[in-house]
């Protein structure tokens, strides 16, 4: 009895101590995109700036030149800050010309960590697009960080870089760093120390288009990624019709471990898009992905990895077309057709409360105008197309952000410059905000506000409620593609120039 006492006072401060860190790493931190699991665009931080300015430094807390285009959104887990970007401004003399770049920078101040900095594909510039950059933002789970390069290689990395030593079992990466036929480069402290590597072209068969553009859904001991498969260079046909539009690893090895069986490539109008959400519907943990067919999917989630030898296919549970009347015979043939044409999915599957809700529409570059937000019931089991779709509303024009489902509302934007209120359980709309320009980022609900950047270079800053409120207008230097991530009482806010940190009393 003595003993149990005197454990029971060493054990519990030790727990306790232990619950009060996990969930200040869990709450606090941003280590995927979106809200986990989910998707859904919203976060639970308080205390956010209604405002700031960076001429003057109000409520500025760092802000960290980056590259000259930047598409990623930034990730914020363990004291760093994870973003990918071009090498048009090179921190490193010895990388030279066009280049993917993830950086790794310190929480507090925004100094330079580590950085992975990849050459490009070369060739076909619709396979990995000139200075472009490295736009898959990461996942990070402790001290391993998972993300898709622009050369299409799944990577875990080591969140430490090559501070705690160059660790195994990938050895190799002075010539990951260094262009085709060139010798291997040296490994600085400032180099990313690479864990494992799996190249999804050369392992799969797929023909990525455009760029790489997945982030990456962990679950258990695996990890859920988009293929990025797409058509030739000219759009006219699918180069790779047999190959995953859906992959699984093994997040310890790297190792393939599953893939989707719906031949979902034979059917893709320009390219996959969209990276997977997960839920858990009576009972049953699903993952849900869109695919450049237009059309939501829902597998059941792997419990156990199959033997080595063995590539799984993932289970179907239910497929949810999201334009059923749209063109599904010879569908090349409406490329460029801004009138008619197939649908496909930019956006991300939002799960919340049984429902799914999705952004589809017309090709963004080759397909009609018409885009819409669509909600559906997550139940059910095969073509549930005709039978769950519980409300629909109509975009501006084309959309591809992932929406906000808040408090009974959903915040989405369009690329018609407009920022959407909606109710969630009917689409009745609430209100409409004309931006003046052109939104490709996703619209964060954090702290009663919705915050909102425009490829104008505005960041916008709206009440999140029934009621339109404008709270703030703040133009910056360059567009704004990522989405605004909000972690441990600051909002990171990516330009194609600059990253901001924000903070109420920053200086």
């Amino acid at each position: 009895m003595l003993k149990e006492k005197i454990l029971s006072k060493l054990l519990i401060p030790t727990l306790i101590f232990n619950l009060i860190v996990i969930s200040a790493v869990y709450a606090d931190d941003q280590p995927q995109w979106g809200r986990r699991y989910s998707r859904n665009m919203v976060s639970d931080e308080t205390g956010l700036p209604e405002t700031f300015d960076p001429a003057t430094g109000k409520n500025i807390k760092w802000v960290v030149p980056l590259g000259t285009n930047t598409y990623s959104t930034p990730v914020v887990a363990g004291g760093r800050v994870l973003i990918g970007t071009n090498n048009d401004r090179p921190r490193d003399p010895r990388h030279k010309g066009d280049r993917g770049v993830f950086l790794c920078l310190d929480e507090k101040d925004g100094s330079l960590c580590w950085q992975l900095v990849v050459p490009k594909i070369g060739g076909d510039p619709r396979v990995d697009w000139p200075r472009a950059g490295m736009v898959s933002p990461a996942t990070v789970q402790g001290d391993r960080v998972y993300l898709v390069s622009n050369r299409g290689q799944v990577m875990c990395l080591d969140l430490n870089g090559q501070t705690n030593g160059n660790d195994g079992p990938y050895r190799d990466e002075g010539r990951l760093m260094a262009p085709p036929g060139a010798e291997p480069m040296e490994v600085t402290k400032t180099d990313a120390d690479v864990i494992w590597l799996f190249d999804i072209r050369a392992e799969t068969g797929i023909h990525q288009h455009d760029s790489a553009h997945s982030s990456i859904l962990l679950h258990g001991q695996f990890l859920y990624i988009n293929t990025s498969n797409g058509l030739d260079t000219n759009h006219e046909y699918i180069f790779s019709p047999d190959a995953p539009s859906l992959i699984v690893l093994d997040k310890m090895t790297g190792r393939l471990v599953a893939q989707e069986d719906e031949k979902i490539s034979t059917r893709i109008f320009h390219s996959t898009w969209s990276s997977p959400a997960l839920g858990r519907v009576n009972g049953r943990t699903l993952v849900f992905f869109c695919g450049g067919d237009g059309v939501c999917y829902a597998f059941d989630a792997l419990r156990s990895a199959p033997e080595r030898s063995v590539v799984q296919k993932l289970k179907s549970v239910w497929r949810f077309d999201c334009d059923p009347t749209a063109p599904k015979e010879n569908i090349h043939q409406y490329i460029g057709n801004r009138q008619e044409s197939p649908s496909n999915i930019k956006s991300m599957p939002v799960f919340h409360k049984g429902r799914m809700y999705v952004t589809y529409g017309g090709d963004i570059w080759w397909g009609k105008r018409q885009s819409w937000l669509k909600c559906f019931d997550a139940t059910g089991t095969g073509d549930v197309t005709n039978s769950h779709e519980i409300w629909s509303y109509p975009l501006n024009s084309h959309c591809c952000t992932t929406p906000s489902v808040h408090d009974g509302l959903v915040f989405v934007a369009d690329c018609g410059q407009v920022v959407h209120c909606v109710d969630a359980k009917t689409g009745k709309p609430y209100w409409t905000h004309e931006t003046k320009g052109e939104i490709w980022a996703s619209t964060l609900v954090a702290d009663g506000k919705v915050y909102i950047g425009t490829r104008r270079g505005d960041f916008w800053v709206l009440a999140a409620s029934r009621n339109k409120k404008i709270i703030s207008s703040i133009r910056l230097d360059s567009p704004i593609h990522g989405t605004p991530v909000a972690a441990n009482g600051v909002l990171y806010i990516a330009t194609m120039k600059k990253l901001y940190a924000v903070k109420v009393s920053g200086k």
